[in-house]
């Protein structure tokens, strides 16, 4: 005979003392992220200054902003550019640097420690970094070597077609060494047998490697795509510090507006809250979809 189950009574003189323990803490999760959330969604079908009360238009801003906004448009188009090829080249790099320094001796630790570090550095310094290497000035590091060659110098920040290279190159930089960690780590959880085994069976290093290493990596290379596209589309620090202009946050020509710099221009330029969250909860969709899509991706390839 089947258990009875427990009155809410006896589960309460049971986990009483926990649940309020949990007060807090849900307190704290319902008030900074859960009405947030809540409230942001609400503003998206509104028309709201930050002043005045918000007046409910319905789904006229995402109308608008799908229908009507060239400039969103624009940006949507930069960022997927911007993504892919941060995001691939991304862990591509991050793959061959595993590869590369997987071993235990001490070079390889000293590389693998020089190539993450630039992933726990503050984003901000790195910014600021990037911008002085850029500067179309005497004094910009990139500039300053093409001089020693007989070079003219470049407007590197001036020209539209150089934007997007330069915020995958800073992307890139900043982040393989933090995918080539997570590589390692898969690296080392891959029996040495299965190496043994196939080599006995006469394969080839490349055979090895797309029979064994890769697919045994696939979980790994899962997280680190998905994660990737969240930062990816997130982009804000390079371009709001490198690119943004006195009166323009996308730089020439809006070489450089992507999603959220756009969303940061209508919500705290020109004080548009009502319109820079709908943009927000499109950001949503289009992470949430695009992060689904990957995992039912890498879901299947594991069942192959």
């Amino acid at each position: 005979m089947a258990p009875h189950a427990a009155s809410p009574r006896s589960r309460w003189r049971r986990h009483g003392t926990s649940y309020l323990m949990l007060l807090p803490f849900l307190g704290l999760f319902a008030g900074f992220l859960i009405w947030p959330l809540a409230n942001s969604l609400y503003l998206s079908f509104t028309s709201f200054d930050g002043v005045t009360v918000p007046r409910f238009t319905g789904l006229e801003n995402f109308r608008s902003l799908l229908f009507d906004d060239d400039r969103f448009r624009h940006a949507l188009g930069n960022t997927f550019i911007y993504v892919v090829a941060s995001v691939g080249l991304g862990t591509l790099l991050s793959l061959g640097l595993a590869l590369a320094f997987n071993g235990s001796s001490w070079p390889h630790r000293i590389m693998r420690t020089i190539f993450f570090l630039p992933s726990v550095t503050s984003t901000i310094a790195l910014m600021l970094l990037w911008k002085w290497i850029f500067n179309p000035g005497d004094y910009g590091l990139a500039n300053t070597a093409i001089s020693w060659f007989g070079g003219t110098a470049v407007e590197w920040l001036a020209t539209p077609g150089l934007t997007i290279p330069i915020l995958v190159l800073m992307s890139v930089w900043g982040g393989m060494g933090y995918g080539m960690v997570l590589y390692v780590s898969g690296l080392n959880t891959i029996p040495e047998e299965y190496y043994e085994a196939a080599r006995i069976d006469g394969a080839t290093d490349w055979q090895r490697f797309r029979r064994i290493t890769l697919p045994l990596l696939r979980p790994v290379t899962t997280y680190v795509v998905v994660t990737g596209l969240i930062g990816a589309f997130q982009i804000f620090e390079a371009v709001y510090i490198v690119f943004r202009g006195t009166n323009n946050i996308g730089g020439v020509l809006d070489s450089a507006l992507m999603i959220v710099p756009y969303l940061y221009d209508q919500g705290f330029t020109h004080f548009r809250l009502g319109y820079a969250s709908a943009i927000a909860w499109v950001l949503f969709l289009i992470i949430f979809a695009i992060s689904m899509v990957n995992l039912r991706i890498g879901r299947a390839l594991k069942e192959l």
